[in-house]
């Protein structure tokens, strides 16, 4: 199989994966089926990927690399901290929104009975966001010269903890609930800390 023809393969391997994840939600995914739903036999699966562990790896790959290269576009060319805020937090409610099946790995639900790296590198993930928001409201003070009523450690854990709660509810009503819904209207609410 020449090169470029491999590269697509393991593309529509973890394509395949993150469809079912979609369709099958809350359902754990087997070698077998997914084989099945790529068109080739489990041998040939693990040709492209060791384990199942590494499938779900090259998803997280993805994630991570979307989203926090997408962020420091956000930082680069966004100067005000309200607007980093609102666009980082737009950028992974939207992400959520387009690729169902990556946010049933991102809450975690697509990872239980998997390998606990797997959970581990979503975590490890989430607190990178989180140090990205802490540092954004941190240097507000530098920027802008205004500080916060709350701690910005605190203000950036509460910033996450609305982000991963709204994926959670989007995930729970089966990706019927969008997690952009009222966002724009709760982030009104927020106005009292800008």
């Amino acid at each position: 199989m020449p090169a470029g023809k491999k590269g697509n393969r393991k593309e529509q391997i973890l394509q395949c994966l993150a469809e079912m994840l979609e369709s099958h939600s809350g359902q754990r995914i087997t070698t077998a089926k997914l084989a099945e739903k790529v068109g080739v036999s489990e041998a040939a699966l693990y040709r492209h990927f060791p384990s199942k562990a590494r499938m779900y790896e090259g998803l997280i790959e993805f994630i991570e690399g979307t989203l926090l290269s997408r962020i420091n576009i956000i930082l680069e060319k966004d100067k005000s901290t309200e607007g980093r805020i609102s666009n980082m937090m737009k950028l992974i409610l939207g992400f959520s929104e387009m690729n169902r099946g990556i946010t049933a790995i991102l809450t975690g639900d697509a990872l239980m009975g998997e390998h606990d790296r797997l959970r581990e590198r979503i975590a490890a993930l989430f607190e990178k966001i989180e140090t990205q928001f802490k540092q954004v409201l941190r240097e507000r003070k530098l920027r802008e010269g205004k500080t916060f009523p709350i701690d910005e450690a605190a203000f950036a854990n509460m910033l996450l903890a609305y982000t991963e709660g709204k994926m959670n509810q989007f995930v729970r009503s089966g990706f019927t609930r969008s997690p952009m819904e009222g966002f724009d209207t709760q982030w009104k609410g927020w106005q009292l800390f800008w």
